[in-house]
């Protein structure tokens, strides 16, 4: 079984999509495919589990000329950690870890965790009021940061830590971690971080096994998600989807991680590669409530809590390369960013709206009031901004209802 099989294709009007307007996605990708502002891109759109849309423009590498194809392969960078997310929800079902539990339960090196604070301008580390707990790493509210979004004293030791090498194992990297100071008191502030790659540690610390052994048995085999991996091995490698060289944006060199050699670490909010459709089937799991085809992963009332708004009015970090990594009228669940209400967001969608994406140019979004999902598979990281969005947009432009 492909994973494109459990897809029937429908009428875009039989499920309420204008059929022109939906085609200016195709259009879209083409012309930006075209002028070499993107090599390549792969998008679908599902309406009540029937794809309305499947587009594949552009070159899967342009520097061999290999055309981009349905089961091209990308890097999908933090589209991992939804999935990572939904395996530690599954350890939650079955008792074997709490949300509120802290860090330090499970990984004990984070017993003595520090936290900066500035006292009379100066930074000063002190234990923090409150120990980071599990729903702290799922919603990025633990006080642990990323190296690539600023250059604030915190993120320089992550940097100097060689946090994003993938040299050392998931425990190693653990360990390395809990000697760095925490960016914020845990529980305060929505800064989005290493945090998943944390819940990486922590899934193999529970269960015994590496992160990739517990994902392929309890999440990828069940759904039939063959193509997502760690790494490619050779005689899969002529399906990666490669960047440009350089970027038709400011000229730099295009560096992705390479995904042709297994690395020590399995990085849980970064590391896989995936296919439009192994990725179709997990979010139609999701939109199902945590079943496809028999195999059930998570139950509704879970999937529920994790598409919910966790951060309430808790304050979010300014970042100074990304910014607001949530929009107004957005909030973040357990592995989702969600979108709390109609309006205030800037781009569409229904109140309850989940989605993320990834630094490499991916994005999804599953609108549950609309009963659809779609998702964009490009590999280019300096343009993500402009075309993730404008993805979005233009397919609830498409939609009469």
């Amino acid at each position: 079984m492909t994973s494109h099989s459990l897809f029937d294709t429908a009428a875009p009007e039989s499920l309420g999509f204008v059929p022109a307007r939906l085609q200016r996605i195709d259009a879209m990708l083409s012309d930006a495919s075209n002028r070499r502002h993107l090599p390549g891109a792969v998008a679908m759109v599902v309406r009540r589990g029937k794809v309305v849309l499947q587009s594949s423009v552009g070159m899967q590498d342009a520097n061999t000329g290999t055309a981009m194809s349905p089961d091209s392969l990308f890097r999908i960078y933090s589209m991992t950690k939804p999935i990572v997310s939904v395996a530690v929800m599954m350890l939650a079902e079955q008792g074997r870890v709490l949300l509120g539990d802290p860090i330090w339960k499970y990984l004990p090196e984070f017993t003595d965790v520090q936290v900066v604070s500035l006292v009379d301008g100066q930074p000063v580390k002190h234990r923090p009021r409150i120990a980071p707990t599990v729903q702290d790493l799922l919603r990025h509210t633990s006080g642990l940061t990323y190296e690539i979004l600023g250059t604030e004293p915190v993120q320089q030791l992550y940097a100097q830590a060689d946090l994003w090498s993938r040299k050392k194992t998931n425990r190693e990297f653990s360990q390395v971690l809990s000697t760095l100071p925490l960016m914020f008191e845990p529980g305060t502030t929505f800064g989005y971080s290493r945090a998943t790659d944390l819940l990486g540690s922590l899934i193999e610390a529970v269960t015994g096994q590496t992160l990739g052994a517990f994902l392929q048995q309890n999440i990828l085999d069940p759904l039939g998600m063959a193509d997502t991996v760690f790494h490619v091995e050779p005689a899969q490698q002529h399906r990666i989807a490669e960047p440009f060289a350089v970027c038709p944006d400011t000229g730099a060199p295009v560096e992705l991680i390479d995904i042709r050699q297994p690395y020590p670490m399995e990085s849980g909010g970064a590391g896989l590669v995936s296919t439009v459709g192994d990725y179709a089937r997990f979010l139609q799991c999701l939109q199902n409530g945590g079943e496809l085809q028999g195999h059930r992963i998570l139950m509704p009332n879970t999937v529920r809590n994790m598409t919910t708004d966790h951060l309430g009015q808790m304050a979010q970090h300014f970042t100074q390369r990304s910014g607001y990594m949530l929009a107004q009228g957005v909030g973040f669940g357990l592995g989702f960013s969600v979108k709390l209400q109609d309006g205030l967001d800037p781009q569409p969608g229904s109140a309850g709206l989940y989605s993320w994406g990834g630094i490499g140019g991916t994005t999804f979004f599953v609108d549950p009031a609309k009963e659809l999902f779609a998702i964009l598979l490009t590999q280019a990281p300096n343009q993500r901004d402009i075309y993730r969005p404008r993805f979005r947009a233009m397919v609830y432009a498409a939609l009469l209802d």
